[in-house]
């Protein structure tokens, strides 16, 4: 059996999965494959992803692309204690739920914030569009506050795939400080411990912007 293999620079997406797979402890090879340069447009590469973006995974000849699925694939196949990926149908449904809960209604807006107040040029920011962005930001924030307000966690009363997918995702805020958690405190708290994780601070720093 070959070792898994994650493509991409831990400084993008790809980070995500790195974080997953070191919660489950997994030995793997990271290939730095870079989003925005012709590594990632090779035709090696484009044989593993045709979209020629990171990351993606080969796990001894299946691949697939997608860091919040290939988290998902993983917690499925190898968290054998049952941590990240619960044995219950439907605390399994709040996994899938939650995953494809930020990546619709956070992800988007979250990096117009970002791109506009942090990455991009001063001379190129949109001072505008982040104000937009981060005022569409404040339903789901309320409502993942909300959801953490009781156990802490956004399952139960332990850290699983739902919030290391949720935390990943939102992972840029604590790094560029550039969103103001303050009214959300219980949204805060939980950020900033889901990023103290020892599988988390096992990325290299260049992942902290995800």
């Amino acid at each position: 059996m070959s070792k898994l293999k994650i493509y991409g620079i831990p400084g993008s997406r790809a980070a995500r999965v790195l974080w997953c797979a070191n919660e489950l402890g997994l030995d793997y090879e990271n290939i730095a494959i870079h989003f925005a340069d012709q590594t990632s447009k090779t035709p090696d590469y484009l044989k593993v992803n045709p979209m020629g973006k990171v990351p993606a995974l080969d796990d001894d000849g299946f691949q697939m692309t997608e860091s919040l699925a290939i988290n998902c694939y993983l917690a499925q196949k190898y968290d054998r204690q049952h941590q990240l990926w619960p044995t219950a149908l439907e605390a399994q449904a709040k996994v899938l739920q939650w995953t494809l809960w930020v990546a619709t209604e956070c992800e988007r807006p979250y990096i117009v914030v970002l791109r506009n107040r942090a990455f991009f040029p001063p001379e190129k920011r949109d001072p505008k569009a982040a104000d937009e962005a981060e005022a569409e930001l404040q339903r789901p924030f309320k409502v993942l506050d909300a959801a953490l307000a009781k156990d802490g966690y956004l399952i139960g009363q332990s850290f699983t795939l739902a919030d290391l997918n949720v935390a990943a995702v939102l992972a840029w805020a604590l790094t560029h400080g550039r969103f103001n958690f303050g009214p959300f405190p219980h949204l805060a708290k939980w950020h900033a411990a889901c990023l103290a994780r020892p599988a988390y601070r096992k990325v290299p720093p260049r992942a902290k912007p995800l």
